[in-house]
């Protein structure tokens, strides 16, 4: 029979290399399940990072980036989509693997934003993607600010959904105004975090947190990110994706720094 001193010392023993065990193991338990999938109108995606199309210093630069930060969703100004920019973007991009949201950027009004998003259908069908009925919807007569214009991001919103779009529409972060777009059969709702590409970070988080709070559709937060960090925070608060432009375009090395913004949101998913 083993000593007393010694039974205990090896229990000791015992309960430390399994407490060991456990801490190593630890990160494993918080880990999202593997089907944790955004969902959009029904269409799934592995990657809560949208990425913008503008502003990059070149088109291998923007396919980089694309390809570092694994978005799945990339946006692109329907107004700029016409000869050689339409057959960089078919080049540069692998539309089997990316899915196109056409963005209607630089409509002051509703009528000319619903016929922005009608064309943005069908240059998702040259992509070869027949069933994207998917816009990101922006209305916005300010030009100093270029903050959306409320009023005129329902009137469209509302007829797009008549039409059969899913409908993604950039607003403020007001949360009665998301409950709106909701109702009306908006797809998600996307908040900016601060002016599109004023680079500020996240100036409306307690609003955005109001809206997290009360929305059934997905949040994503949406202009002003100005760096990784801020991907993640509003992950962290309760976001579903985000979507960032300006700060991966114009970093000296966009890759990286797309790249940068896909493990912070992956950070923020976590914590």
């Amino acid at each position: 029979m083993m000593p007393r001193g010694l039974a205990t010392l090896s229990l000791l023993s015992a309960a430390s290399a399994l407490s060991a065990t456990a801490t190593r193991r630890s990160p494993l338990t918080v880990a999202p399940p593997s089907n944790d999938q955004l969902v959009i109108a029904g269409k799934a995606f592995n990657s809560r990072l949208f990425l913008g199309t503008g502003k990059y210093k070149t088109a291998q630069d923007m396919a980089d980036s694309i390809a570092a930060s694994e978005a799945e969703v990339v946006t692109v100004a329907v107004r700029r989509v016409e000869g050689a920019v339409t057959s960089m973007l078919e080049t540069s991009i692998d539309w089997d693997k990316v899915w196109l949201l056409p963005n209607t950027a630089g409509c002051t009004t509703a009528e000319d934003a619903v016929r922005v998003a009608r064309l943005g259908r069908e240059v998702a069908k040259t992509l070869g993607q027949d069933d994207n009925n998917f816009v990101k919807l922006e209305v916005i007569t300010d030009s100093t600010y270029l903050l959306p214009d409320p009023v005129g991001t329902l009137a469209a919103a509302r007829q797009l959904v008549k039409e059969g779009f899913a409908v993604l529409p950039y607003c403020s972060p007001d949360p009665v105004l998301c409950r709106h777009l909701e109702d009306i059969g908006c797809a998600t709702v996307m908040p900016l975090g601060s002016p599109i590409g004023s680079g500020q970070g996240i100036d409306a988080s307690s609003c955005i947190g109001v809206i997290v709070e009360q929305a059934n559709v997905p949040v994503v937060v949406d202009a002003g990110l100005r760096c990784p960090s801020d991907a993640a925070l509003a992950m962290e608060l309760g976001a579903d994706a985000v979507l960032a432009n300006s700060a991966v375009a114009r970093a000296d090395d966009a890759p990286a720094m797309a790249r940068a913004f896909k493990l912070a949101t992956e950070a923020g998913r976590l914590a």
